[in-house]
């Protein structure tokens, strides 16, 4: 009696080589594109309601990675530079380099220039709005402990006798972005690495 062939398995038409996320992701996709389109409540997006969302954006590039970049500018190493219309900061560091990190910066009618130097560094730090943000924000908390839902993040670098401060985020999103009342915000990661890098008393730049 002759047995049948043993049937090869069937090869998989998505590459070895993805990560099995990725993998995932394609084999969903079929799914999410043969599924309906939901009627949006007013004021929300449609992207909002799609229920793979969280899915896709963790395969999406951060706005602006760090990295080591040419710098041909007459500063010290040492020196903070901070480009408004760029919404990026550099780190001097010397020899014709600088350390380039992705920021948010001030809004319309918020963005300042000037140089300034790091009077303090706090971890984790604590919030109380200025009297000025109050009026314009009358539903901001008095005062709101530090921690991982405080809007100035894992650290802050506070700017002179001003009310600016560099900053980490809990919305990273808006990295790359014109939204902030004035100070400079980073990623969490992105000022932590900062923070480890400066002291007290370091110069900082901010150009429009």
């Amino acid at each position: 009696m002759r047995l049948p062939k043993p049937t090869p398995p069937r090869r998989s038409a998505t590459p070895f080589f993805l990560s099995r996320p990725a993998r995932l992701l394609l084999a969903l996709a079929p799914l999410v594109a043969a599924a309906p389109a939901a009627a949006a409540p007013a004021g929300v997006q449609v992207a909002s309601l799609n229920p793979f969302a969280e899915l896709f954006d963790l395969f999406q590039e951060p706005a602006t990675k760090r990295r080591i970049v040419a710098w041909n500018e007459p500063q010290d190493a040492g020196t903070i530079v901070v480009r408004t219309s760029e919404r990026k900061l550099y780190y001097v560091l010397g020899d014709g380099r600088a350390i380039q990190y992705g920021v948010g910066v001030g809004r319309e009618g918020f963005t300042w220039s000037g140089t300034k130097k790091i009077t303090a560094i706090r971890e984790w730090p604590a919030w109380t709005p200025p009297p000025e943000m109050l009026k314009r924000r009358p539903d901001l908390p008095r005062h709101m402990k530090g921690g991982i839902d405080n809007p100035l993040g894992a650290r802050a670098l506070y700017l002179g006798s001003s009310l600016y401060r560099i900053h980490g985020s809990n919305e990273p999103e808006t990295i790359g972005a014109a939204v902030s009342s004035g100070c400079i915000r980073m990623t969490n990661d992105d000022v932590v690495d900062l923070a480890e890098r400066v002291k007290v008393g370091t110069k900082v730049i901010v150009e429009l």
